[in-house]
């Protein structure tokens, strides 16, 4: 049987509860999954695009590889990892615990009812690209036929895209706990 290496980039985001958490939770499930986990973007804190009453989201990207493992096995893997972390509405613009797409899959070129690869907006999402670009500027988006680099350099979205800051993140967690508790004292 003849083995087939191929080298896959994931998008991660969370805008729910834990959402560092739940990213290295996906990364956890996507190496139980058998894919050999190469390098990991940074995380970056990232607004919700289209909708003004969500969450701002953690997002990052995932270089791996996989060996013997169809597209279609994929995505079944990622909605089997989303599903175990507690996504359940898979509809667009939703809220969500975590959100994995397959960005690309090599240089191959999917497009079905079910699968787009590469991913249909990655080219379009500076929440994609800053990520993607940080761990490998120099590929070449099969399509667009240009670097990461070159479409975030040429990209018309400029939503904030901030590399996020645990700490910052923990302190502002604590004083939103200081001022319940000195309300609910106060009572």
């Amino acid at each position: 049987m003849e083995t087939e290496n191929i080298k896959v980039y994931i998008g991660l985001g969370s805008n729910l509860g834990d959402r560092a958490g739940n990213l290295l939770l996906a990364v956890r499930g996507l190496m139980e999954a058998g894919l050999h986990i190469c390098r990991l973007s940074a995380i970056y804190e990232t607004e919700p695009i289209g909708v003004t009453d969500h969450n701002s989201y953690l997002n990052m990207v995932v270089e791996a590889e996989i060996i013997n493992i169809s597209p279609s096995q994929l995505l079944a893997r990622t909605l089997r990892i989303e599903y175990l972390l507690g996504r359940r509405h898979k509809f667009v613009q939703a809220p969500r615990t975590v959100d994995i797409d397959i960005l690309f899959y090599g240089d191959t070129q999917i497009k079905s009812q079910y699968l787009q690869i590469p991913h249909k907006q990655a080219h379009k999402r500076r929440f994609v690209l800053v990520p993607l670009a940080e761990i490998t500027p120099h590929f070449v988006h099969p399509v667009e036929n240009k670097t990461i680099y070159e479409i975030l350099q040429e990209l018309e979205d400029f939503s904030a895209v901030v590399r996020w800051n645990a700490i910052a993140d923990l302190e502002e967690d604590q004083i939103h706990q200081t001022q319940s508790f000195s309300k609910s004292s106060s009572s």
